[in-house]
């Protein structure tokens, strides 16, 4: 079969979808701290973020959702200082109280938006399949505590929504999170909004008109603008991963311009069968910038949109071919599953969860990227892995987080319970890993740090599955600049 053929026609099935259409082408809240000095966690610019102390803590999100461990899920904290005794261990751990939430996605109460009127002290940990919303209080940073817990009743009760995914603080201290699900789990979702007490306020948006699915958005609000992706609803996405779904029209392929304002979509662009998927989307940090990236996992493409006058638009710049693999019956792709970007704006890294490789590229000129670095980190093509201190690393690179000055990535490598049992079923009997990479920030290049390797299938309970990553002091993927 040629390369991309299959996922090319599977892709023409979904948009022929009468379900999708053709193709347009068009508590408590933290102390202030007014002062940049970083006490409060924040920064009033990227430049001064970027040039804060490197960080000493990690905060990973751990799960035993498929796995034959039957504990409830936790909030993994990780020594990051190379000059402590206990560097590279997770020396903490905060568990849920309950079992079955699947923590996936996780954010902050306060972020630069916020800076200089409430601390980054706050997470907020949703269970994406319970739909459970946990508080934890991190005014220690190394022992954080569950400070509350929002039942996913009280969320339907009130927002008639399920699957939360995306988190991000609002500029007055409100937060806002990505719902993937209605109150029955299908699509489209929608988006919850919780007050600076953690309390539920109801639904974000005004109108739901146009949008088709729900996953990950970022705003600009010089801009008056947010934009939204689309993975699937949440009663797709949890059984696993179906190529049927994908013909059905279950799965996305839009991106959405919402009217900050009005809370309403003003624009859609289809990406169409080479945007399949899009997952991760990254604004420029630039507040000033209507630039920015999306990776559409299916089609293993990355996108660059911006504003040209009054509307926006979007163009494919990077492209991750399909590759043969002996026992597959079609040519597997890369599946760009996440995305970060330097504070600069310089450096953008996407990972290849099946292919197994991390990328960096220079993209100071956003519509020509440059390819710079690749690492191999395991995947389905059977490159060479490094070797690591620990134990052999299983599945491929996933969820990706940056530090503020650029220089080190951490790389985890499991996507979601039921897709991992899919394509990498070690993960849920040997454990996930946290890996550490060093990037070249001044010419390019990628390279492991062969002293850093954190092993979750040696946690205390059993293997466990390690997702996304926040640092106290914020990091790439946190912090919205207004």
């Amino acid at each position: 079969m040629r390369r991309r053929h299959f996922l090319n026609s599977v892709a023409a099935a979904a948009l022929a979808s009468p379900r999708i259409g053709g193709i347009a082408r068009a508590g408590m809240v933290g102390p202030e701290h007014p002062h940049s000095d970083g006490n409060d966690r924040t920064f009033d610019t990227p430049l001064s973020a970027s040039r804060s102390a490197p960080e000493t803590l990690a905060y990973v999100v751990a799960t035993y959702a498929g796995t034959a461990v039957n504990k409830p899920d936790y909030l993994a904290c990780v020594d990051l200082d190379p000059k402590s005794p206990t560097y590279a261990t997770v020396v903490h751990r905060v568990a849920m109280p309950n079992v079955g939430d699947e923590l996936h996605h996780f954010g902050w109460n306060a972020c630069a938006s916020c800076h200089g009127q409430r601390a980054r002290r706050f997470l907020v940990v949703p269970g994406l399949v319970s739909g459970r919303i946990h508080i934890l209080d991190t005014i220690d940073p190394r022992r954080p505590t569950l400070h509350k817990v929002i039942e996913p009743g009280e969320v339907v009760a009130k927002a008639k929504l399920t699957g939360p995914h995306t988190v991000h603080c609002l500029s007055d201290g409100d937060i806002l999170i990505s719902m993937l699900g209605d109150a029955d789990g299908n699509a489209p979702g929608g988006f919850l909004r919780l007050d600076t007490q953690f309390n539920v306020v109801g639904r974000w948006e005004s109108s739901l008109a146009g949008m088709d699915y729900n996953y990950d958005f970022w705003y600009q609000p010089r801009h008056n603008v947010m934009v939204s992706s689309e993975w699937a609803a949440l009663n797709t996405v949890k059984p696993g991963f179906k190529l049927d779904d994908v013909k059905a029209g279950r799965y996305g392929h839009k991106l959405h311009f919402w009217d900050w304002d009005q809370k309403r979509i003003s624009q859609t662009i289809d990406l169409g069968a080479d945007g399949m998927i899009p997952l991760e989307v990254r604004f420029h940090h630039n507040p000033d910038s209507t630039v920015g990236f999306v990776g559409a996992a299916l089609s293993s493409s990355i996108w660059r949109y911006g504003k040209a006058g009054d509307r926006w638009e979007a163009s494919k710049i990077i492209q991750v071919e399909p590759q043969e693999v002996k026992g597959w019956d079609f040519p597997v792709p890369g599946l760009i599953t996440d995305v970060v970007l330097s504070l600069d704006d310089r450096w953008l890294y996407f990972s290849d969860w099946l292919h197994g490789d991390v990328r960096q590229y220079d993209v100071q000129d956003p519509a020509h990227p440059k390819l710079t670095g690749q690492i191999w980190l395991g995947g389905l093509l059977g490159k060479e892995v490094p070797k690591v201190r620990g134990g052999e690393l299983t599945g491929g690179p996933q969820m990706l987080q940056l530090s503020l000055d650029g220089k080190r990535l951490y790389v985890t490598n499991s996507l979601f319970s039921s897709w991992d049992n899919q394509f990498y079923p070690a993960i849920g009997q040997r454990g996930s890993s946290l890996l550490h990479v060093d990037c070249d920030t001044r010419s390019g290049g990628l390279s492991l740090n062969d002293r850093f390797h954190v092993n979750f299938g040696a946690e205390p309970d059993g293997p466990s599955r390690a997702h996304e990553i926040r640092f106290p002091g914020g990091d790439c993927t946190s912090d919205i600049w207004v």
